[in-house]
């Protein structure tokens, strides 16, 4: 297979666009582009490293300003082709930041409170950013299988962009998931298959898989082409940080699944430091976790730097992922900004639900309540400064999750006439 042979030689022809090599994050070894996660040398994660060298800030910045109201217009900065806008794709990205002043109100947040509204994209959740780079790599590999483990939201992204750019998809789930994820991620014509047992089940079938000739051609979008994949949620802080002005935000808030986005989200904002593109200045990185999945809120928490596996019982199932592969960067990342890690009850999460629904209009599935959750409960210990530009994620949409509001309805029911309104109380 052609992505056997890069992978073997290191193919130096495969274009990348500024990407140069994949380096260890553990030892810094340096091996060349290709479908591999791990390094030979010590096991540790593979991430891209960049030749940035050459660039203008000014020059830069204007050049992406020029570009398309999505992803593609940090392609400079991305693991990507330069002809990448031309491909068929989704084209995610440029979602909302809107200035939430109604819930900052009921927060006492005072320095600005924004809320990066990622369930804009298309299939509805910030997946279809990683998904739309792991796409370019399985191009440039010569894959023909697009594939994933998946808590829902990713299965969705993986069969939309399988079917757009007209690769076959297989992705894995855990059997129990929400029905409305299941539907909208078996819409797409791809193979939807339940896998039984949780996510970590999931994620280590395809691991096996991937080492198996049964597995040839295929590209995990979160397993061998990872260091592809995880790049695309740099693009949110690329995002972040334009559409304030160019600037960084002093404090964000962000949900822990594995935790590579919010991994990538530092390394975003920390690139647009070293390119001159933002002034450089402190930022705080807080983590989110749901109570009944918190591995990272726990070590966090003891003073741990090893994140101990749980097994996951929430409602946030989209973050149920009780052995976080980027946990212990995450507690890096935390301690380095000055941030920390939190998490939030299923009770809470729901509340947070209603009250973004209701303050800003804005239906967020549970990630994004324990988000909002965190943000509060943070805001009352003194954590989160309330005079501070604050920036809350939401990375997906309400109606996935719809289980989870289900005892929210009809305010009243009365028979068509006005007299019956007023009884109702509601002139």
């Amino acid at each position: 297979m052609a992505a056997q042979t890069v992978a073997s030689t290191g193919n130096p022809t495969v274009d990348l666009g500024p990407a140069a090599a994949l380096s260890c994050r553990e030892c810094g070894h340096r091996v060349p582009l290709g479908p591999v996660f791990a390094c030979a040398e010590c096991f540790g994660p593979l991430e891209i490293a960049y030749d940035f060298s050459g660039y203008d800030a000014e020059e830069l910045r204007a050049r992406i300003e020029a570009g398309p109201a999505n992803i593609w217009r940090y392609a400079p900065l991305l693991p990507v082709p330069a002809d990448v806008a031309d491909k068929p794709n989704l084209n995610p990205g440029w979602t909302k930041l809107v200035k939430a002043d109604n819930l900052a109100a009921e927060l006492g947040v005072t320095g600005g409170l924004y809320v990066k509204d990622d369930s804009g994209n298309p299939t509805h959740s910030f997946k279809d950013r990683v998904v739309a780079q792991a796409l370019e790599a399985a191009r440039a590999f010569g894959f023909s299988t697009l594939s994933c483990s998946s808590t829902g939201n990713l299965a969705g992204a993986v069969g939309a962009a399988a079917a757009r750019s007209g690769l076959r998809s297989c992705v894995f789930i855990p059997h129990d998931l929400e029905q409305g994820k299941v539907v909208m991620a078996a819409v797409y014509g791809g193979e939807l298959v339940g896998i039984e047992g949780n996510y970590d089940d999931v994620n280590r079938f395809c691991s096996e898989l991937i080492g198996d000739p049964a597995g040839d051609g295929w590209g995990f979008v979160n397993v061998n082409l990872r260091p592809y994949y995880a790049e695309g949620s740099k693009t949110l802080a690329y995002e972040i940080c334009e559409q304030l002005g160019w600037r960084l935000p002093d404090q964000i808030v962000v949900p822990i699944a594995s935790g590579s986005q919010l991994t990538k989200i530092d390394k975003g904002l920390r690139e647009l430091v070293e390119l001159g593109l933002v002034e450089d200045r402190p930022y705080k990185i807080f983590g989110a976790q749901a109570e009944g999945c918190s591995p990272v809120s726990t070590a966090f928490k003891a003073g741990h730097d090893v994140v101990r596996p749980q097994k996951p019982d929430t409602i946030a199932k989209s973050l149920a992922i009780g052995n976080p592969a980027d946990g212990p960067y995450v507690l890096d990342i935390a301690r380095r900004t000055g941030g920390s890690v939190e998490d939030v009850t299923d009770e809470e999460i729901v509340d947070a639900i209603k009250l973004l629904a209701r303050t800003e209009g804005i239906f967020a599935e549970t990630a994004g309540g324990v988000t909002v959750g965190v943000t509060r409960k943070l805001l009352k210990e003194g954590v989160l400064d309330p005079a501070k530009s604050t920036v809350v994620l939401n990375t997906g949409d309400g109606l996935k999750t719809l289980d989870a509001v289900a005892g929210t309805g009809l305010t009243a029911t009365i028979r068509p006439t006005l007299d019956s309104f007023r009884e109702a109380g509601l002139a």
